[in-house]
């Protein structure tokens, strides 16, 4: 079990370098080939394509740790057709609350 590990730690520590450098190279090479040409802007080194993409990592990516679900909160039917009902209504694309939901309340 041990050898398993020492083999496979450098292994690892490796792949992730490899992903790293490769991350960085595209997001340079993508750069540098659109960017420059189409707004004026200064081509970029290495480094600074790296630091491009961590810092849209930070803000769009999250921490990668998240469960992503397609059909948010457990909703019954119902809630989900209100939810639906409301929705379209609100782009203008419905019609005024339905009688139901001026009995609940709502």
């Amino acid at each position: 079990m041990r050898k398993k590990w020492i083999f496979l730690a450098p292994v690892a520590v490796a792949g992730i370098a490899l992903f790293v450098f490769l991350g960085g190279e595209i997001v340079k090479l993508l750069w540098n080939w659109l960017v420059p040409p189409l707004f004026g802007w200064r081509e970029v080194t290495f480094w600074q394509a790296l630091g491009l993409l961590v810092l849209c990592r930070v803000l769009f990516g999250g921490s990668g740790f998240h469960r992503s679900r397609r059909s948010g909160p457990d909703f019954t039917p119902e809630q989900k057709e209100r939810f639906r009902r409301r929705m379209r209504e609100g782009w203008g694309i419905g019609s005024a609350e339905t009688s139901s939901d001026q009995a609940e309340g709502a």
